[in-house]
């Protein structure tokens, strides 16, 4: 089986900016936002082109400190943008967030490391952030959904009890949908790669219920644990 990526230019991506064009003018003319798209993909592109120096210096250098530099810097962004739905924001939300991605995140990550692959040595970063990337982008993503529907709900005078379920319920539905739509629908961003790499279809499949299994057991605690932590804290 050939094992060799397809190698793709920088000028071969231009052709992704097709559907990406008519996205952007749907959304400035039913939005009226000309700024935002714009925005979020100028960030895309220097994120990830910095992430990609960056994480050739990171593997290179083979530090423990380093990775868990990184794993901070990861989480602290993520607490930051979780919140940038809601309305109202304050020091205790932005707690509550990094808090809640910090337990359900590192619990799962651990559990990763520790018990699925076992890696040598364990802070391999060529293991450790990917991973740490996926589960912190998902637990974020989910507390996002939480905070902002949650609110949504308090602000139409809803019950707690009421209002926390249907924050729960819908910061899950991503997910849920991932799960039954997972080899019908789509072959998710892990399997796909591996796949195109060369790798053995039912290797790949393990590794993407592994992926799966993490990202809902990681989302569904730090969602969990953070709108807990309003009623505990009364920070709605």
């Amino acid at each position: 089986m050939n094992t060799s990526l397809y190698e793709i230019s920088l000028l071969d991506l231009l052709w992704m900016m097709i559907p990406v064009s008519v996205v952007i003018a749907i959304y400035i003319r039913w939005v009226k936002d000309s700024i935002t798209l714009f925005y979020a993909l100028f960030r895309m592109l220097v994120q990830l082109i910095l992430i990609g120096y960056a994480l050739t210096y990171i593997f290179q250098a083979d530090s423990p400190y380093l990775v868990i530099l990184v794993l901070s810097v990861m989480l602290i962004a993520a607490s930051i943008i979780a919140l940038r739905p809601l309305q109202k924001t304050e020091t205790k939300l932005y707690l509550n967030v990094f808090l809640s991605i910090v337990a359900g995140g590192l619990l799962t990550l651990v559990l990763v490391i520790a018990g699925v692959l076992d890696p040598e040595p364990w802070y391999d970063p060529k293991v450790m952030i990917p991973l740490a990337g996926m589960i912190f982008a998902n637990s974020m993503n989910a507390v996002s959904i939480a905070a902002e529907r949650f609110e949504s709900e308090m602000g139409r005078e809803i019950d707690f009890i009421e209002a926390r379920a249907t924050a729960y319920k819908a910061s899950l539905i991503p997910i849920i949908n991932a799960l039954f739509a997972v080899g019908l629908v789509s072959l998710p961003g892990m399997m796909t790669g591996q796949i195109l790499s060369g790798v053995d279809p039912l290797i790949a499949v393990r590794y993407q219920m592994m992926v799966m299994l993490m990202i809902l057991g990681s989302a569904g605690i730090s969602v969990a644990i953070y709108l807990q932590r309003l009623k505990i804290n009364r920070t709605y």
